[in-house]
């Protein structure tokens, strides 16, 4: 079982201005709760016990708002990329940033601006990939009309691959190994994609598709969307 949980939080979300311009996007209401707390909830439920949120844009807000974790179940700590670096390091450089708080583990991750209400974390898949020699199980969506070319593709055996026929896209959310961030400087930027396509070339990311309410909210109109009654 995995206990520990990385959530990204630092981007600016230039596309949700002038929202962002008061609030960081993970913080924004869906549904009437802060859209990161949909994950530190769903984090709970899997028996994920620590997590580490990483921050830059009005960083400040994240333990006003969220504290300690303990309201949640959890024990939340954070890595604040603002306040140390200046501001955001991009994704692998934020992970490899915040590793030094986190154990040498398999970890979750997901971006806090995604929402996924029924996704699980499902100690069963987190078991699957402990035991074996991956360094990342990713978790692909059915391609939204922004992103209709997709990511990455999955092959029979379930490997993810770089290239293929049919591509999907990649909902953020993931299971990795440390090991994967071993040549990745922390405090500084580098960004995700290449280290999973060359993880890729290797056999070395496992991937499913999952099939589950999925937004990335990243304009004002997906978020008025979520939030308008049936």
């Amino acid at each position: 079982m995995t206990t520990q949980a990385l959530i990204l939080a630092a981007g600016r979300g230039e596309r949700m201005r002038p929202l962002t311009d008061q609030c960081p996007k993970p913080l924004l209401q869906v549904q009437g709760k802060p859209l990161i707390v949909w994950h530190l909830e769903n984090l709970a439920r899997a028996s994920v016990t620590d997590v580490v949120i990483n921050t830059a844009w009005l960083e400040d807000q994240f333990p006003a708002l969220l504290g300690d974790g303990q309201v949640y179940g959890l024990r939340i700590r954070y890595s604040h990329e603002g306040a140390l670096y200046g501001g955001a390091l991009e994704t692998a450089g934020g992970i490899a940033t915040a590793l030094p708080q986190m154990a040498d583990a398999p970890f979750w991750l997901v971006a806090g601006d995604v929402f996924m209400p029924g996704f699980e974390f499902p100690n069963a898949d987190a078991q699957r990939f402990a035991a074996s020699g991956a360094l990342a199980h990713i978790y692909l969506v059915p391609n939204p009309p922004h992103n209709p070319k997709g990511d990455f593709g999955i092959d029979a055996e379930g490997l993810a691959l770089s290239k293929a026929d049919e591509l999907f896209t990649y909902s953020t959310v993931g299971l990795y190994r440390p090991a994967l961030f071993e040549s990745t400087p922390a405090g500084e930027k580098a960004a995700l994609a290449p280290l999973l396509r060359q993880a890729m070339q290797s056999g070395l990311v496992t991937a499913a598709l999952y099939s589950g309410p999925w937004t990335d909210v990243g304009t004002p109109a997906r978020l008025a969307e979520l939030n308008t009654p049936c």
